[in-house]
Parts: structure tokens; C-alpha cells; sequence
């Protein structure tokens, strides 16, 4: 699908319209690719009004489950929507609308085709739920603007209950616009919009959080206020061309016109970043900000129907107080002077308090867990889960400047507990098993043990710069996946193309979906001799058998040769003579051969010298 997404990508670009989207979206592959991704969110796990799951999916055979979802996009009448509360920190509810796991996939279906045309019309600033764009990425932008751009006036505003409030026909009106002319696709869109939610009825507003192509729709709608933003200042129209200079990438230097429309006009200069409905409008003049934020409150009710809360969206005057964003909070101080004697403003970034409070309470409860157990491999888990904690939350906040200032505001407190409630478990001497961890926190006196498994310290964080994303990474460019995958290793891809298109008739869609995850894992190499595979050697082993139990999970396949695949499961002297003869295996592989033996209920073979 790849090639056929890249032409999407390059004619969106291009202005163009899209009318027969819904045969795209009907592909056998484009069903299989969306297919290989829902089973790897952790989502397609929770089950629908029909309690049905990932797992339900799993024992569909691929061609049964590909003309299935054709057919029901013929005439496509979506199921109930499950709602669920989510608690808020604030001590609210967030209403969350669970499709079930069959609307799921097609939504699925409907998101891989449409998130190419979407990406050529998305302006660079919005992070949100995007490809290759994350929370980082929005705080690079932002640190940027203050920094560097010497925004020091920021326009917090928060959209009234956002996901809840969308227009559909609106949205409907903005797909059309982009290029999306697909009056069949639309219908289905409309629908999937409209569909009923279990015990409260039909919606006539909002898109469900829960669905998987809510998110792309939510930036849909809020695309046109980034434009709208950038053509107040950025992308103002002029009548001369004051841009001089083209990059090698073909993008523009607009520093040139910049500088024309600060010095000879009265536009007010400012910046939008986006990450979903949370944004930030970047001003230098207080004048300009008061300006903007009435005309933007205006223009959220009169073109979208949108409100903003009155209680949090506000204009912040960054020399005196903090801005809120993502967990962080900004302001600028005082840091020397520039060359013509004028006070030098840089960025502080600390994280949130109230995220800090969480992370304490967070990392205290998981002690606590650890220490109701006495049980080897609940503790273990306990700990991997603690580890995974402190590391996600150390690889999440390191980006802000005073990180280990706001760490060791709680680190004494999780600390204690940790000695308090496993003071006799606990202790200092052991050795670092796990690679990662003994690569980032391998030098600090701070790790300690339970049971030889070492605990990641809460208050060794080291601060690094937010990084921005590079322009040319683009998923739906030859080049920009180059720039993404240039760290991965590489497979045969005549052989992975083989795998695909001949999928094993008699297995679920399970097993051959998971066939194919194995093959690149193992870089196409046999996992008992460690040769490269043709495309007519690879045999997918189960390692516990059907018959003794075994199923079609990752971590029951694994790819061998077929002569190896032979030997596995052969009892006849003469043909394991044969074929031992044929491979000659060396001691180690003897080792990993009569391992699947064993796990298949098969005696050891003699390894010969």
C-alpha cells in the first residue's frame, strides 16, 4: 500500500481531488495493513457493546474477515457505541466512546487512506496525533518562539469541552475542502459520526473520543484555525515577493519577508502551536495579544461553533508568570545582556506541579504493591513496572530545563518510602542486568537491589534540548522514510513480499500476520542455523503445538528453515541422519534444535562431532 499512499500524499499536495476512495479503502492489503495495526494498540484489547476484542478477530481466516469488511462497507450501518467514564485529575469524568472491535478496523480501513491527503494540508505546528510528531516536538516549537523569536506574550486558550462540541456538517464542509470528494466516504464518515451510543441515543454533535479516527478528524477541524492564524502574519499575502532565497528542499527562506512586514507594516507578528485542541498563540506586543485572543474567541464561535472556557484561557505576560503546556510550565528570565545592552531572556521550563504530585503518588503506590508481595515473580513484575515508571516519566521530562530541581522536590519522599516499606529486602551491592538500564543509570550510586534486580533512581535525570522534527522526515515520502529507517536493519524484501501475498490458506489471519512480524524481527535469518532464508525455505514452527495447546500469539512462532522444521518434528532415524548430515549443526545449534524439540515433545537428538 505503500506506493499507493505516497501517490495520495503527492497529488494532495498538489491540489488535487480525491472521488474513488472508497476502492482504495476496500483493498485486500489496505485491510490487512489495518488489521496488523489495531492488534498492536493497546486499546484493541477493550471490548465494544458486543464484547468482542482483538482476540475475536484473531481466528477470522484472512480472506473470510477481508470480504466481510468489504461488504459491510457496501452499506455501512456502524454498531452502538460503548460509553465509558475516565476519571480526570480534576476529580471530572472524560465521556469515552468505545466503537466495537469490527467498527474499529474499518475505521482503520477509512484512517490509512485518508491521513496521507490530510498530512500534504496540515500546517507544521500541529503535533497532535500525528505521524512523526510528538509532545516534544510542541515544546521545541514553543521554547523556540520564546526564546529565539522573543515572544514573550502567550494566548492560552482552552476550547469548552472541544471533542464533545464538533459540527458534523461543518467537518463534513472542511473534508470536502481539503480535496476529500468522495460523496460515498463521506456518507460513511457521516454515519460513523451519527452512530448511537449505548443507553443515550444519537449524537447530533461531537466525534467520540475512543475511535480511532477521531483524532484525525479532530485536526481536520482545527486545521483551518491554523491557517487562518498563519495568514494574519506568516503567510500574509503581499503584493511584491520578498522571498529571495529557496532551500536545497525546495522550501522557502521566509526570514526576508519577515523582516519587510515588521518593519513596514502595523500586522500584528504571531506564532500558533498546536498538539490536538490544546494551543498556544505566541505574540510580542501585550497590544497585539489582547487583539488576537478577543478575534480568535470570535472566530472559534462564528466559523466552527466552538467556545473557549472563560476560567483557563487567559493572556500570560511570560516575564512574570508561567504558561502551562503538556505537563510544563514556561516563562522566561533574566540571563545577562545582548550586544546593544538590552536584558537577555531565556527559556525556564519546569514540569507541573500538580504532574509532579502525580509521579510522587504514582511511584509510592507502586512501592507499596511491591511490598505486599513476597511472591519471586510478582515482585519481579512489580519492579519491572516501577522501573518502567521512573524511566518513561525521567525520558518524558528531561526535556525541561530545571528537571532536576523539580525531581528532587519529591525524590526524598519516594525514597523513603522505598526504605521504609523494603528496608529489609533492599540492598546496595548487585549487578545491572538489563542493558538499557545499565547504560543510563549504570554510573549513578543511587541504584539499588531486590533479590539482584536493581531499582532505577527517581532523582538521576539529566536534561537534554527538545528537538524539533527534521522537515525532511515524512512518512509518505521515499526520502523521509529513508531518514526514519535509516537505523533499522534490513530484510529481503522479495522474500516479505512472498510472505504477504501467499499467506497460508488453512491459518488464521492471527498466524499470518504474526508470520510475517517474525520473519523481520529475525532478519530473515533461520533462528537455529542463522542463514539467510529464500523465499521457498521459510517454515513458521509452532513451539508448543496445536495439539498440545499451543496457539497462533507472537511469542509461540518462530521462523526456521524447512530442513530444520524437519528435524524438529521427525522421529524417523534415516531422515534425521539425512539431514543432519545436510547442515552439519555445530554444538550451539544442536542446543537451540533439541530446545524446540523438547518444547514440541520430542527427544534430544546426539550432537556428533
Amino acid at each position: 500500500m505503500q506506493a499507493v499512499f505516497d501517490e495520495l500524499y503527492a497529488k494532495s499536495n498538489k491540489g488535487s481531488y480525491f472521488k474513488n476512495l472508497v476502492e482504495i479503502i476496500k483493498a485486500p492489503e489496505n485491510i490487512k495493513l489495518a488489521y496488523r495495526n489495531i492488534r498492536k494498540n493497546s486499546g484493541s484489547k477493550t471490548a465494544g457493546v458486543d464484547n468482542k476484542t482483538i482476540s475475536d478477530l484473531n481466528k477470522w481466516k484472512e480472506s473470510a474477515l477481508i470480504s466481510h469488511v468489504q461488504k459491510k462497507l457496501d452499506w455501512y450501518i456502524p454498531n452502538a457505541v460503548r460509553r465509558v467514564e475516565i476519571p480526570k485529575s480534576n476529580g471530572k469524568t472524560r465521556p469515552l466512546g468505545i466503537p466495537t472491535i469490527m467498527d474499529r478496523l474499518i475505521q482503520q480501513c477509512i484512517l490509512q487512506v485518508l491521513e496521507p491527503i490530510c498530512e500534504a494540508k496540515f500546517f507544521k505546528r500541529s503535533n497532535g496525533f500525528r505521524p512523526n510528531h510528538s509532545a516534544e516536538n510542541a515544546i521545541a516549537q514553543a521554547e523556540r518562539m520564546i526564546q529565539n523569536v522573543g515572544c514573550h506574550y502567550v494566548i492560552d486558550i482552552d476550547i469548552k469541552s472541544f471533542f464533545d462540541n464538533v459540527n458534523h456538517g461543518k467537518l463534513l464542509k472542511q473534508m470536502w475542502t481539503l480535496g476529500i470528494r468522495d460523496k460515498k466516504l463521506l456518507s460513511i464518515i457521516s454515519a460513523m459520526l451519527k452512530a448511537e451510543v449505548a443507553g443515550i441515543g444519537f449524537p447530533e454533535k461531537g466525534t467520540p473520543q475512543g475511535g480511532i479516527i477521531s483524532p484525525l478528524l479532530s485536526n481536520i477541524v482545527l486545521n483551518e484555525l491554523d491557517w487562518w492564524i498563519v495568514s494574519q502574519w506568516e503567510e500574509m499575502p503581499t503584493e511584491h515577493n520578498y522571498i529571495h532565497r529557496i532551500y536545497a528542499n525546495g522550501t522557502p527562506d521566509k526570514s526576508s519577508l519577515i523582516r519587510t512586514l515588521r518593519d513596514f507594516t502595523e500586522l500584528k507578528e504571531c506564532y500558533v502551536v498546536r498538539y490536538a485542541d490544546d494551543f498556544k498563540i505566541f505574540c510580542k506586543k501585550y497590544s497585539d495579544a489582547v487583539k488576537l485572543f478577543a478575534a480568535t474567541k470570535k472566530w472559534l464561535w462564528e466559523r466552527l461553533g466552538l467556545e473557549i472556557s472563560p476560567e483557563k484561557s487567559k493572556i500570560v505576560n511570560l516575564k512574570r508568570h508561567y504558561s502551562e503546556f503538556l505537563g510544563f510550565k514556561l516563562k522566561v528570565r533574566i540571563k545577562g545582556k545582548k550586544n546593544n545592552g538590552q536584558p537577555k531572556y531565556v527559556i525556564e521550563a519546569h514540569i507541573k506541579d500538580n504532574a509532579l504530585i502525580k509521579i510522587r503518588d504514582k511511584s509510592k503506590q507502586i512501592i507499596g504493591d511491591l511490598r505486599k508481595t513476597y511472591d519471586p515473580n510478582m515482585e519481579y513484575r512489580l519492579i519491572q513496572k516501577y522501573n518502567s515508571y521512573i524511566i518513561g516519566i525521567h525520558n518524558y521530562y528531561c526535556i525541561a530545563t530545571h528537571v532536576n530541581i523539580d525531581i528532587q522536590k519529591i525524590a526524598f519522599d519516594v525514597k523513603k518510602s522505598l526504605y521504609n516499606r523494603l528496608k529489609h529486602r533492599i540492598t546496595k551491592t548487585g549487578n545491572i542486568t538489563n542493558r538499557y538500564i545499565k547504560s543510563k543509570y549504570g554510573k549513578s550510586r543511587e541504584v539499588r537491589y531486590i533479590n539482584e534486580h536493581a531499582i532505577v533512581p527517581i532523582a538521576y535525570v539529566q536534561h537534554r534540548v527538545p528537538m524539533d522534527k527534521k522537515l525532511k522526515i515524512n512518512k509518505y515520502t521515499p526520502q523521509g522514510r529513508a531518514e526514519i529507517h535509516k537505523n533499522l536493519g534490513n530484510v529481503d524484501m522479495s522474500v516479505l513480499y512472498h510472505l504477504m501475498n501467499n499467506p497460508c490458506g488453512t491459518e488464521s489471519i492471527e498466524y499470518n500476520d504474526n508470520r510475517i512480524s517474525m520473519y523481520v524481527a529475525q532478519v530473515g535469518k533461520c533462528a537455529v542455523s542463522g542463514v539467510f532464508l529464500e523465499a521457498n525455505q521459510v517454515d513458521c514452527h509452532h513451539k508448543t503445538p496445536k495439539c498440545y495447546g499451543g496457539d497462533d500469539s507472537y511469542q509461540n512462532l518462530i521462523i526456521v528453515s524447512d530442513k530444520i522444521h524437519i528435524l524438529i518434528h521427525s522421529s524417523n532415524e534415516r531422515t534425521i541422519k539425512k539431514y543432519l548430515g545436510m547442515l552439519k549443526l555445530n554444538k550451539r545449534q544442536m542446543s537451540k534444535l533439541n530446545k524446540l524439540r523438547a518444547q514440541a515433545q520430542m527427544p534430544a537428538l546426539q550432537y556428533e562431532v
